[in-house]
């Protein structure tokens, strides 16, 4: 109990436990009720996106998209202006180039801004996984063998 006494010192704030899976909203993207993994070993967080286009905006780069309304079907159309472009591993370790967005993430109670890369995952089980970076800061503890902890 010392070791979480210390962490609650340190953060200055209670601990939210979150399950490795959770339901969330993306509400900057008008996206509802995605499941998402949580996933610690992850730095970035991915959505899946399909039809990735870039574009320019006022002299800014923008991309188009299509993502994943939660019904495993890529049919909602989205725009959103680029961060970054970067190499991120992918679940076999070979680097992708990926665009890098920035949008507000939902979680129970919370909503906070995190970075998130855009990748066809149509071949993994979850349409989105929310890597540790998007937790940093954010007082969570993730309980490695419950899910919906928070949502439902």
């Amino acid at each position: 109990m010392k070791d979480r006494k210390t962490a609650l010192r340190r953060t200055g704030r209670d601990l939210t436990v979150i399950g490795w899976m959770e339901t969330i909203d993306l509400p900057d993207l008008e996206l509802a009720g995605l499941k998402a993994k949580i996933d610690t070993g992850a730095r970035t967080s991915a959505l899946h996106a399909t039809d990735i286009r870039t574009f320019t905006r006022n002299g800014a780069s923008w991309v188009s998209f299509m993502a994943d309304s939660g019904h495993g079907l890529c049919d909602v159309p989205i725009e959103a202006a680029v961060r970054d472009q970067r190499a991120i591993k992918n679940t076999s370790g070979v680097p992708e180039d990926r665009f890098i967005i920035r949008t507000r993430l939902r979680l129970g109670g919370s909503l906070w801004t995190i970075e998130l890369s855009l990748s066809d995952r149509s071949n993994m089980t979850f349409p989105m996984i929310i890597g540790r970076a998007a937790l940093k800061n954010q007082a969570i503890a993730v309980h490695t063998r419950r899910a919906f902890v928070v949502t439902d």
